[in-house]
């Protein structure tokens, strides 16, 4: 029996155009939430742009420390504790944060929805996964998904899992989430461009040194030397979402890692899911949950948000855009 996990991190390439007598551009990689990080910033000189980075980077370990459901002493993981037992305080941007998840999950009619988080029990992609669960697994991991158990008190700033052994988990749109509140927290300090790049769920500002828009292109999995398309993008999001960033192989066939919480089977039919829009947490909810929908059901709930757009690749190579996409291009590049 064939196992294998894979990761692979630049599914979006930044194409930098830096003359000579510019300000500077610092750009470091490193590791946050568990995944591939890289920060660019564009900053008056060589000592400022590494402190400023320095800060990018420590918004968003706060935030990994808030929503993180593999650090025990989040306030994320105490709500899952005491899921079934009894409600927990958490800070009022975990409150929103997971009330802006609620409204995913409804718009999507449960595609997306952050009890998924049981399933992690049963899908395993980290190498040590050597057949598929059982149909009796999945099912009792199903039983505890169901973000209409979550119950919120704003009063009381207070999260309750209705149901024992129930879990959320914002590696949906975590990255995006922590991406943007980067930039904002960034722009704040006075840095007017850079990007934030959280393994391919991108927030982007500003104008390179030489005053022209970045350039972003985005990875075709099948012809990996040639891209898909290419963004000129000066204020927005791109983010994107494939069965082949990361997933397993067994007797020859890919699972995604990408879960539906209605089947707990990993999702099929695209391999890829890029979106653009102004906000890089929304555009990382749409990409995730296109990949569950699929192609129609996914345009069908595109279209609905003109301030986004997407462009699939389907798992025979297809490249298809949504109808608004040329028009959400063109607002990103000069907005």
């Amino acid at each position: 029996m064939q196992k294998f996990t894979k990761y692979i991190f630049t599914t979006l390439v930044i194409f930098l155009l830096i003359p000579l007598n510019a300000q500077v551009v610092g750009i470091r990689d490193t590791i946050l939430m568990g995944s591939k990080f890289k920060i660019t910033l564009v900053d008056k000189d060589a000592i400022s742009v590494e402190k400023n980075i320095d800060k990018t980077i420590g918004e968003i370990v706060r935030i990994e420390n808030l929503i993180s459901d593999w650090k025990p002493d989040s306030q994320v993981s105490q709500v899952n504790q005491n899921a079934g037992i009894k409600p927990i305080k958490v800070d009022r941007e975990v409150i929103e944060l997971t009330k802006r998840a609620i409204q995913f999950s409804e718009i999507t009619d449960g595609a997306f929805d952050i009890s998924f988080a049981a399933m992690y029990k049963i899908w395993k992609f980290d190498g040590s996964m050597e057949q598929l669960p059982s149909q009796s697994e999945i099912q009792k991991a199903i039983a505890k998904i169901g973000y209409q158990n979550i119950v919120i008190n704003e009063e009381n700033s207070t999260i309750f899992l209705k149901l024992p052994g129930m879990k959320i988990g914002f590696g949906s749109i975590g990255k995006g989430y922590g991406a943007q509140k980067a930039k904002e927290f960034i722009q704040d300090l006075g840095i007017n461009a850079g990007i934030i790049d959280a393994s391919g769920d991108m927030t982007i500002w500003g104008n390179q040194p030489d005053n022209s828009p970045w350039k972003i292109g985005v990875v075709n999995p099948f012809k990996r030397y040639k891209t898909a398309d290419i963004l000129a993008i000066k204020n927005g999001a791109v983010t994107t979402s494939g069965d082949y960033e990361k997933f397993i192989l067994i007797d020859g066939k890919r699972y995604s890692h990408i879960i539906n919480p209605k089947t707990g089977m990993p999702s099929t039919g695209l391999t890829s899911v890029t979106v653009i829009g102004p906000n890089a947490e929304t555009a990382n909810g749409f990409s995730t949950s296109i990949m569950v929908l699929g192609q129609k059901k996914g345009l069908e709930i595109m279209n609905k948000y003109p301030d986004y757009a997407c462009l699939l690749i389907t798992d025979s190579g297809k490249i298809i855009r949504s109808k608004n996409y040329k028009k959400v291009c063109k607002t990103i590049q000069f907005n």
